[in-house]
């Protein structure tokens, strides 16, 4: 599979970046290919680095002004004209969407993706990595929307929250009917 990850470019503790390299390496051993925003820097690399050394394919989409922090080696890399360009392309590149802890980059992506599904614009599974419950708050948003009426499409249907890197994997594989 073909699995965008949306994700910080910050450098993060211990706690996000374990998570994060359990990811990659399933990722990577799996045979699967990582399509990310093209950095080297933070947690970007560090899942970068960790799928590219189980074996895994890279595939970067990045933007002009990013070009500073853009990964040198990388099996292809794309340059967006802007954002709006790169999200989609993210999304047109990828078979499954992983959202993992992040700012308002990563919010923003997220929250498109799920509007962009909500309207049967793309039906690739998302899952939404709740690492060391960084999105508790967020999925707690989710359901109230839900329960009171505001999502056209059940929650469960736009996305699956996974607590751990394996759960993540798994569900994606079985959505995608792998064994």
């Amino acid at each position: 599979m073909r699995i965008c990850v949306f994700l910080s470019a910050a450098d993060l503790d211990e706690r996000y970046t374990r998570p994060a390299r359990e990811f990659a390496e399933l990722l990577g051993k799996g045979g699967h290919t990582l399509v990310w925003g093209g950095s080297d820097a933070g947690l970007m690399k560090v899942v970068a680095d960790g799928v590219e050394e189980a074996g895994g394919r890279l595939v970067g989409v990045s933007v002009g002004f990013l070009s500073s922090s853009m990964r040198a080696r990388a099996d292809e890399m794309v340059i967006a004209k802007d954002l709006a360009e790169r999200k989609a392309l993210l999304l047109a590149k990828s078979d499954a969407v992983v959202i993992m802890v992040g700012g308002t980059g990563t919010l923003d992506e997220a929250t498109e993706i799920l509007e962009l599904k909500k309207h049967g614009l793309h039906d690739k599974p998302v899952v939404l990595l709740n690492t060391a419950g960084f999105y508790d708050g967020l999925k707690e948003q989710f359901t109230r929307m839900d329960s009171e009426g505001f999502l056209p499409v059940p929650l469960t249907e736009l996305v699956f929250f996974a607590e751990e890197a394996v759960g993540a994997l798994a569900y994606l594989e079985e959505s995608a009917g792998m064994p």
